[in-house]
């Protein structure tokens, strides 16, 4: 009788444990625009990793250690909301792209925050891909309302919205 009791609470241990012992999950965000220009002149504007403050409007300043070189340092400056420090991961000018990595902490409220932008397309039109995988601010379990799942979501899909917003109206306008 006992080792009944004992094998079924070994069974519901283990089948609740899982349930139990729930962390934050990676949120992933992918934002896409299209724009009447062709991929080299949209690369040409957002090549330079420094250079984010000059197509993003919520930026202040971007400047790098480095520039383009992998390992590059930047600290991206955001217009009345602190900084975030970012680190060049892989920077490819054939491909069109680059990928960096921020430090925890500072005005994202995210965590181990990666993301990629890159821009494709042949002819007069383009496409810009960002794209950022990140865990929320709060490691633990029941996190605060500013450092959730969506506050972390909701901020890197508004940063890349705007930022690519305001890309294809300079790249248009020109």
């Amino acid at each position: 009788m006992l080792s009944r009791w004992l094998a079924a609470l070994a069974l519901l241990s283990f089948t609740a444990g899982p349930a139990l012992a729930h962390g934050p999950t990676r949120q992933k965000v992918v934002e896409k625009i299209t724009i009447d220009a062709p991929a080299d002149a949209v690369w040409a504007v957002i090549k330079d990793f420094d250079g984010l403050a000059q197509w993003h409007p919520a930026i202040e300043s971007s400047a790098a250690d480095k520039g383009n070189t992998e390992g590059s340092v930047r600290e991206v400056k955001i217009k009345g909301a602190g900084s975030v420090i970012e680190t060049l991961e892989r920077y490819n000018a054939a491909g069109r792209s680059y990928s960096y990595r921020a430090k925890d902490g500072g005005a994202l409220p995210a965590t181990n925050y990666t993301s990629t932008i890159s821009v494709s397309g042949d002819g007069a039109k383009s496409t810009v891909e960002w794209r950022g995988a990140f865990y929320r601010g709060f490691p633990n379990n029941d996190p605060p309302p500013d450092q959730n799942d969506e506050a972390a979501v909701k901020a890197v899909t508004g940063a890349y919205q705007a930022g690519l917003a305001n890309l294809k109206k300079l790249v248009e306008k020109k």
